[in-house]
Order: structure tokens, then C-alpha cells, then sequence
């Protein structure tokens, strides 16, 4: 019983900090990214890649297709920029490549759910997004040399 309590304890004093934090604009995270350590790079690019996804999402189902190729193509520049900073570190590398591979799926789906002409952006972006992974993968297992 005594274990509840301070569990609740726990979580009450915790919801506050969780629940009132706000999400930073994506404009401020792209004006930190050039400022920002490699390590922090690395986290700031992914993070403007898949917001900017989930934004272009929204804006191809409202119909927006020429806003959400906009957004796609942002995606795709934010996630070279992602791996550039995590071969170049070597840090980071398995999240990079994670996060990049979430979003080539997440893009898969929404291209199956676009129009046949809307669709050959998209498919470009999913290309390269695969490209950004392979050289993450062959930075992590690539021979040593």
C-alpha cells in the first residue's frame, strides 16, 4: 500500500512538467540547427523531418498537394542533413537510421493513399529516404578500414 502511494506521488508531481511543455515551432528548430552541436544535430534534423511529414500528411488528405510536396521535399533534406551529422560523428547512427526508416514507411502509406499522379514526388522521396539509410547502415557495419 504504501508503494501506491508514493507512486501516485510520483506521477502527480511529474504530470505538470509532462503536460505543460509545448512543443517548439519548427521554425525555431531550424534556425538552431546550424548552431547546434553535431550530437544535437543530428536529433533537431529528424525531429523537423518527421514533424514536417506529419504536417504534409495532413496537407495531402485535406488536398493541398502542392504545399505537401513542399513538405516532402523539406523531409528529405532534413534527413540527408540528419546523416551527414551522424557519419560524420558516428554518433547516433542506429537512431538516424531508424527514424529514416519510419519515415520511408510512413511516406509508403501515404502515397497508397494518394492520387496515381500525386504520387511519383512521393515515391522520389521514399528512393532517397532508402539511400540516407544505406549509407547509415554501411557507416555502422562497413568494414573498419
Amino acid at each position: 500500500m504504501r508503494t501506491w502511494v508514493i507512486i501516485s506521488l510520483v506521477v502527480l508531481a511529474c504530470s505538470p512538467i509532462v503536460l505543460g511543455r509545448k512543443e517548439e515551432p519548427v521554425e525555431e528548430l531550424k534556425a538552431r540547427v546550424e548552431s547546434a552541436k553535431p550530437s544535437e544535430r543530428i536529433d533537431l534534423c529528424l525531429k523537423i523531418a518527421e514533424r514536417q511529414l506529419d504536417t504534409a500528411d495532413k496537407l495531402y488528405t485535406s488536398g493541398k498537394v502542392d504545399e505537401a510536396k513542399a513538405l516532402i521535399q523539406e523531409v528529405v533534406t532534413y534527413s540527408e542533413q540528419a546523416r551527414d551529422a551522424a557519419t560524420g560523428s558516428g554518433k547516433k547512427l542506429k537512431n538516424a537510421e531508424i527514424s529514416v526508416r519510419k519515415m520511408a514507411n510512413k511516406l509508403r502509406d501515404v502515397k497508397h493513399n494518394l492520387n496515381f499522379e500525386d504520387q511519383p514526388p512521393v515515391q522520389e522521396a521514399i528512393d532517397h529516404l532508402e539511400r540516407v539509410r544505406t549509407d547509415l547502415l554501411a557507416r555502422m557495419f562497413g568494414s573498419s578500414k
